[in-house]
């Protein structure tokens, strides 16, 4: 229950990301690379996946990121350390087939109650995702959101004497000014 607390101060968000923000701020399959220890990248695709991701089931999660409320991704959160299952390609079909069965004929947009019990029911399925330490979670996803959190720089453009290129530019410039014309 710890590593679920300490998600919850994770903020899921619909699409991909260049990187978390101070908040998280990623979509579920980014914040599940971060909680299994995989170094951060931005994921459009479930192709983009470790893997030992499930790509049925992270397609499934992707899905329901981005078509729900605010709200209602979130309830997604619990989900971030289960992905990481991939199993036999015979699994991996079960899964799909099943997912697709109980979800086809809402085309574009699955009510979120009706995909998390799918997703849950579709992680029964196969090999479980290895459990994550509490801690090492945690550690995790508070090192992503370090790295994002914004750099406070008192003169955000280099000056002149600070970048000898830009130096040296300003000078070419002065002396076409100061030249007499012909």
């Amino acid at each position: 229950m710890d590593t679920f607390d300490h998600l919850l101060n994770w903020k899921l968000k619909t699409g991909s990301h260049p990187f978390p923000g101070p908040d998280g701020g990623t979509c579920i399959n980014e914040a599940a690379l971060v909680a299994a220890g995989f170094a951060y990248k931005k994921i459009v695709s479930v192709d983009d996946m470790p893997k030992c991701f499930s790509r049925p089931i992270c397609q499934l999660a992707m899905h329901l990121n981005d078509r729900s409320s605010d709200e209602d991704r979130q309830r997604l959160l619990p989900y971030v350390t289960r992905l990481a299952c991939a199993d036999t390609k015979e699994v991996e079909n079960a899964r799909a087939t099943y997912i697709h069965m109980r979800t086809y004929h809402y085309r574009d947009r699955i009510p979120i109650k009706v995909g998390l019990e799918v997703l849950e029911h579709a992680l029964t399925l196969g090999r479980q995702a290895d459990p994550f330490p509490a801690e090492d979670v945690k550690a995790r996803m508070d090192e992503a959101k370090a790295k994002a959190a914004p750099v406070t720089d008192p003169d955000p453009v280099p000056s002149a004497s600070t970048t000898p290129l830009l130096a040296k530019v300003k000078a070419w410039f002065k002396m076409k000014e100061s030249e007499p014309a012909a």
